[in-house]
């Protein structure tokens, strides 16, 4: 199983595989494929939950699908991705959030969508020895002051911010970076300007690893971004194999005498 220590040795020397999983069905199949890092991501408002935002995922929505993945994973580093307001209001209720996912659903690390706030904060979890992968960049938390999920770090200043963030949490101990909907040049930059590896997800080639979400990978969403791409059609054979299902069902072809059982020694009750 890589350790946090390992993801961060492969900053320059080869790529990074994550993605996402919510269950413990698709985290065997995530892990099976040798993928470095699953991220049970607060994305799961949005993929499992029937959320329009991740905003409303709780800490317990998150706990439940990190301990489901954990229990499943025998080789990925599972890393937890904190919800919306899990951390960042209190110092003491943000390490107790963070430290509940490896103290108690096994997962290896947490994800912090960061921001200057957040600096301290990844150095005091670090402390504690509690793992942080930063996310900067476009933060979906943020998505109402955004006002939508617009790319980040287009001009010169908010280009620079991301940058003095990303030195920040390094400097901080973050073991690695995502880095969201940026330039590619930008991601380019940042990626060289780091020790830890940077992991993209729309941000270009240049980052030392990628990470998507997995039903767009696989093909499940009804949509996904511009910046992602579907590599499978699981939805439409989902389809297909649902309508065969109602199609035999009302058409009396199943159950066949194959699917049922017979008890002999039963008399009968009429």
């Amino acid at each position: 199983m890589p350790t946090v220590r390992d993801v961060r040795a492969k900053s320059g020397e080869e790529p990074i595989t994550m993605l996402t999983a919510y269950d413990a069905p698709t985290a065997e199949i995530v892990d099976e494929a040798d993928v470095d890092v699953i991220l049970v991501g607060d994305s799961v408002g949005n993929t499992s939950l029937g959320y329009e935002t991740t905003l409303p995922v709780t800490v317990e929505d998150l706990a439940r699908h990190v301990g489901a993945v954990s229990r499943s994973t025998e080789d990925a580093l599972v890393v937890a991705d904190m919800p919306f307001l899990s951390i960042g209001v209190d110092e003491a209720d943000s390490i107790e959030n963070a430290g509940r996912m490896l103290k108690d659903e096994g997962a290896h690390a947490v994800k912090l969508e960061c921001g200057q706030h957040t600096v301290s904060l990844t150095e005091r979890m670090v402390q504690l020895g509690i793992p942080v992968m930063a996310h900067l960049g476009l933060t979906p938390q943020h998505v109402n002051q955004y006002g939508g999920y617009p790319r980040q770090g287009t001009d010169q200043d908010g280009a620079e911010r991301i940058l003095e963030l990303a030195r920040a949490h390094e400097n901080a101990g973050a073991f690695s970076l995502v880095l969201e909907h940026v330039p590619s040049n930008l991601a380019a930059d940042v990626t060289d300007a780091l020790d830890i590896p940077t992991i993209g997800i729309g941000a270009g080639p240049d980052c030392d690893g990628q990470v998507l979400v997995v039903d767009d990978v696989v093909g499940l969403s009804a949509w996904s971004p511009s910046f992602s791409k579907q590599f499978g059609t699981v939805r439409r054979e989902m389809e297909s194999a649902i309508d065969e299902y109602v199609s035999a069902v009302e058409s009396g072809s199943f159950p066949a005498p194959e699917h049922s059982h017979e008890a002999d020694d039963l008399e009968d009750l009429y």
